[in-house]
């Protein structure tokens, strides 16, 4: 049970181990472009290609899904980057349901924890495999994994390694459930009375930048939120005003002077921060696609004359 490619690395390593895949449950097609044509999910195109039976239930309480799930009599169901399923539905297999996790639990439970990881400054995260129960990602651990988190990373890098690690980790856990060797563990013994981070879901307005945080923060919101859903702020010129995202920059930790916003070279654009500047590689302009900071300056008649706020 899955949707994005996060949750392809795993099938793809499922099929590839010889695991009987019987199905696939995934989100129903959706119109998207300008055309607004239909667009299957990363995980149907996988299953199709493989010839692998596809649902796709509006409703997972739907009784002709359930009953379609029924005969394929699962032993076991896997989910990643899926939805919130129904007792009806994660109690149905015979050895129950499992989710892969993209955080050490219990740390970063929620929907977003590639993000939250990032952006709160973490050097190391990982995946988890853990039983799923009725609270969200509550569930007794089967198995993890710790992922390194380097200082260049964005979301963006940090999914594909933990899609990595998490594909192999899954098939472990499959193993280990068919074997007999999982010995689950709960929750509550693994927080040794530390404080526990969560990941909620982001949306549009908590991704604005705040220019009066330190620049490290700011430099850790940014790739935290790269490249998508995108860290914004709002680029004011003689002009005009327009959201400006900013998608690839580098930290620098001193003050130039009283400058708020200036390039040297016309290739980065820099914007002072607390304690230093965001020197900008990449960004996308409100309107425009994305592109490098050179480009986006050749188009700005005075560069004095903005501000960010």
């Amino acid at each position: 049970m899955g949707t994005p490619g996060f949750a392809v690395s795993s099938l793809d390593a499922l099929v590839k181990s010889k695991a009987n895949v019987v199905a696939v449950v995934t989100a129903a097609d959706k119109p998207a472009g300008r055309g607004l044509k239909l667009k299957e999910s990363e995980v149907k195109q996988y299953a199709v290609a493989n010839n692998i039976p596809v649902l796709q239930p509006e409703k997972l309480k739907d009784p002709v899904f359930l009953n379609t799930l029924k005969e394929f009599q699962p032993d076991l169901a896997v989910v990643v980057a899926f939805r919130m399923l129904p007792e009806t539905v994660w109690t149905l297999p015979k050895y129950g349901t499992f989710n892969l996790h993209a955080s050490l639990l219990p740390q970063y439970r929620g929907a977003a924890p590639i993000n939250w990881a990032i952006i709160n400054g973490e050097t190391k995260t990982g995946v988890t495999t853990f039983f799923i129960e009725r609270e969200i990602d509550s569930g007794n651990i089967i198995g993890k994994k710790i992922v390194e988190i380097s200082q260049d990373d964005t979301a963006g890098t940090l999914h594909d390694k933990l899609a990595k690690e998490g594909s192999g980790l899954l098939v472990e856990t499959v193993l280990a459930i068919q074997n007999g060797s999982c010995k689950p563990i709960p929750q509550q013994q693994l927080t040794n009375g530390e404080m526990l981070n969560t990941a909620p879901k982001i949306f549009r307005e908590n991704c604005r930048i705040d220019w009066s945080k330190s620049t490290f923060e700011v430099y850790n919101f940014i790739r935290g939120l790269s490249p998508y859903p995108g860290a914004w702020t709002i680029l004011k010129t003689g002009e005009f005003q327009k959201t400006l995202k900013i998608l690839e920059c580098k930290p620098v930790f001193s003050k130039i002077g009283n400058k708020l916003i200036w390039s040297d070279d016309q290739n980065s654009l820099n914007i002072a921060g607390k304690d230093g500047y965001i020197s900008i590689q990449k960004l996308q302009l409100e309107g425009k696609k994305a592109m490098n900071s050179d480009e986006f300056l050749r188009g700005i008649r005075d560069l004095k004359s903005c501000s960010v706020e």
